[in-house]
C-alpha cells in the first residue's frame, strides 16, 4: 500500500522563486521569459500553462514526468543559482504557484504560474543596470536579453526595465539589482515615474544618442575625402 501525503488547499497561492531569462519578440512588441534548462526551448508570458516537454497527453504536472513549471521555495537557493557562469545573465523571478502542483522539499513543479516580479542584476560591468540589451542568443522568434548599462549597450537593440514591464504585461514590476522599483510605464510617459527611473531613462537615451552621433561622425569622415581624382 502506497502512503499519500494530504491534498493540500491553501487559501492563498503559494510563492516560488526561479531564475530565467528575458526574451524579446522578433518584432519587438512582447516580452517574455524562457527557462535555463529543462523547458527552455518554450518561452512564456507573465501568467503562463505549462505544458509536457516530452509532448506527451497527460496533465501537468505527472508525477511520472519531468514536465511542468519548476520553482524553489526559498529566494536565498534561486539567487544562488545565479552564481553560476552560464547563469549570470539570468533574472530572479518571484513567482504564485497557480492550479495543480506537487510539493517537494526544496520547491514545487506546478501547472500554471504568475510572474509578480522579475529582478534584473548588474551590467557585466559590475554597475547597476538601466536596459536589458540584445544577449548575443536566442530562441526561433525571440531575442535573449541581458542586463546592461547605458554606458555598454554600444548600439545593440534594446529596452529599458520599465519598457519590458510595458511589454510583457499583467502587471508585472522589473526591479533593478539595486533594489529600485520600475514600475510598469508606456514607454515614453514620465508619468508614475521617480528621480531613479527617469535618471535610468535619461542615461538610456543619452547613450543611444551618443552612439548615433559617433555613427555619423565617422560616416562624415568617410565623406569628406571622396572627392573626384583628377
Amino acid at each position: 500500500m502506497r502512503l499519500r501525503l494530504p491534498e493540500e488547499r491553501p487559501t492563498e497561492p503559494p510563492t516560488g522563486y526561479k531564475i530565467a531569462y528575458p526574451v524579446l519578440s522578433h518584432d519587438g512588441v512582447r516580452a517574455g521569459f524562457t527557462g535555463v534548462s529543462l523547458g527552455g526551448a518554450l518561452p512564456y508570458g507573465v501568467v503562463a500553462d505549462a505544458s509536457c516537454v516530452y509532448g506527451l497527453r497527460h496533465r501537468v504536472p505527472h508525477r511520472r514526468c519531468d514536465c511542468g513549471f519548476h520553482c524553489v521555495h526559498d529566494r536565498t537557493a534561486a539567487e544562488a543559482l545565479l552564481c553560476t557562469a552560464e547563469h549570470r545573465t539570468a533574472v530572479l523571478l518571484e513567482v504564485s504557484v497557480l492550479g495543480r502542483y506537487l510539493r517537494f522539499e526544496r520547491g514545487f513543479r506546478y501547472a500554471r504560474q504568475r510572474v509578480r516580479t522579475a529582478t534584473v542584476g548588474p551590467c557585466v560591468c559590475g554597475t547597476a543596470a538601466s536596459a536589458l540589451a540584445d544577449a548575443g542568443w536566442g530562441r526561433p522568434g525571440r531575442l535573449a536579453l541581458a542586463p546592461s548599462c547605458a554606458g555598454c549597450l554600444r548600439g545593440r537593440p534594446s529596452v529599458s526595465l520599465a519598457a519590458f514591464a510595458r511589454l510583457a504585461g499583467d502587471g508585472l514590476r522589473v526591479v533593478a539589482g539595486t533594489g529600485t522599483l520600475l514600475p510598469t510605464a508606456a514607454l515614453g510617459t514620465a508619468e508614475g515615474l521617480g528621480v531613479p527611473e527617469l535618471t535610468a531613462e535619461a542615461a538610456l537615451l543619452q547613450a543611444r544618442l551618443d552612439w548615433f552621433q559617433a555613427q555619423l561622425a565617422r560616416l562624415g569622415e568617410h565623406g569628406s575625402g571622396a572627392g573626384p581624382q583628377r
